[in-house]
């Protein structure tokens, strides 16, 4: 099952060159950059945990390709994301958000019925990621 989150997500995979010219856009628009990851990609999950803090005032693309390889190599088994964010109306605001790197295998989610008062159901979405110990969610091992 592959996560559909942020721009692109539709998509195939982006490959480096392609995520290099969304780069160059966000910056030629002034937006800072950072890079994000995580094991527990749960749709209301949206803050993710930056890898360094976020860079400002960039002209070229590259620093944020080598901070995107550091990420890919310190968090092989993560979702890795770009996030560019908009300071032009005196707030920061994400502009755009994609997801660069994804784990090998994905194991999706499960939807958890629950009966309340009055015959009331709600459902609740879990990770199966996260039945596991985080370092160890995507070995395929125990998926």
């Amino acid at each position: 099952m592959k996560i559909t989150q942020g721009a692109f997500s539709f998509l195939p995979e982006l490959t480096d060159d392609q995520i290099v010219k969304q780069l160059a856009y966000c910056l030629s628009r002034g937006w800072s950059i950072g890079v994000e990851y995580t094991q527990d990609p749960h749709p209301r999950n949206a803050l993710w945990e930056m890898f360094g803090a976020p860079m400002f005032d960039l002209a070229d693309p590259a620093p944020v390709m080598k901070r995107l390889a550091e990420c890919r190599v310190e968090c092989p088994n993560s979702y890795i994301k770009i996030v560019a964010n908009d300071a032009s109306r005196g707030r920061e605001t994400v502009a755009l958000s994609f997801i660069v790197t994804r784990p090998a295998l994905e194991p999706g989610f499960w939807l958890e019925r629950q009966e309340g008062a009055g015959r009331a159901i709600s459902y609740t979405i879990r990770s199966y990621a996260v039945t596991r110990p985080e370092g160890s969610r995507y070995d395929s091992a125990g998926l």
